[in-house]
């Protein structure tokens, strides 16, 4: 039997997990614990921070109603980016078009063709980092949130992209051109961080149509789909926890 708990749940289970700020599980002695040392109820990591295989990202609200389902984690570059394609052939894949479900996108793709087929959901899917291996492709609404929290770069962002209902939290607009601004995360600059998304075009997991799929650039923000499934790009791997 378990409570759900803002940030988690509380388990009577003996049995605790070997991360819990990771898996957002704690064991009724764990919270009891952490009450007494006055660090209960757990907070949200700083953005950029490290948490659960990765860093910290931000929150995604499914419901899009701004109330957060999971918080985001991003893979770190040295083993969970790749450059490649997204897809081998100018085929339709059946169900991988969600916009905030990466996960069934990624699963999509893998139950569709092997790595040969699908080499940037298998690369994702096939992860074991930090020692998880739920890790997978992002939805084109989860890797704007990666951009917004998490921009490399200081240029001006395109004000056509942006606009993220599903962002915790919610935002109904497009960006500015300073807005957002460049991470103040050292790791994550382009100039000095080795953790840096590359200042370049990546791959959602999102499906726009037949012979095409959804990327970002991490460059100034462009939301766009005017690339071939077989155009070459980075893709960095992410993983959820349920809040």
């Amino acid at each position: 039997m378990s409570q759900k708990y803002p940030g988690g749940f509380i388990t009577k289970s003996p049995v605790a997990p070997t991360s819990s700020a990771a898996s957002g599980m704690w064991t009724l002695d764990q919270a009891m614990q952490l009450q007494k040392a006055g660090t209960w109820p757990p907070t949200l990591p700083a953005i950029g921070s490290a948490f659960g295989g990765g860093f910290f990202v931000g929150q995604i609200s499914t419901a899009g109603n701004g109330i957060a389902d999971y918080n985001l984690v991003i893979g770190p570059k040295s083993s969970a980016q790749v450059n490649t394609i997204w897809k081998n052939a100018q085929t339709a894949t059946s169900g991988a078009d969600s916009t905030i479900n990466g996960t069934q996108n990624t699963a999509d793709m893998v139950a569709d063709g092997n790595s040969t087929v699908y080499p940037a959901a298998h690369f994702c899917n096939d992860l074991v980092v930090g020692g998880f291996s739920d890790w997978y492709m992002p939805a084109k609404k989860e890797l704007e949130i990666c951009y917004y929290n998490l921009k490399p770069t200081t240029t001006s962002n395109n004000t056509g992209s942006g606009t993220n209902t599903n962002a915790v939290p919610s935002r109904s607009s497009n960006y500015t051109t300073g807005n957002p601004a460049q991470t103040s995360v050292t790791d994550f600059i382009t100039s000095t961080g080795s953790e840096a998304f590359t200042a370049d075009r990546y791959w959602s997991s999102t499906e726009q149509d037949t012979t095409r799929a959804n990327y970002q650039s991490f460059s100034n923000g462009l939301q766009d789909y005017q690339r071939s499934k077989n155009y070459s790009a980075q893709v960095r791997a992410i993983r959820r926890v349920a809040v």
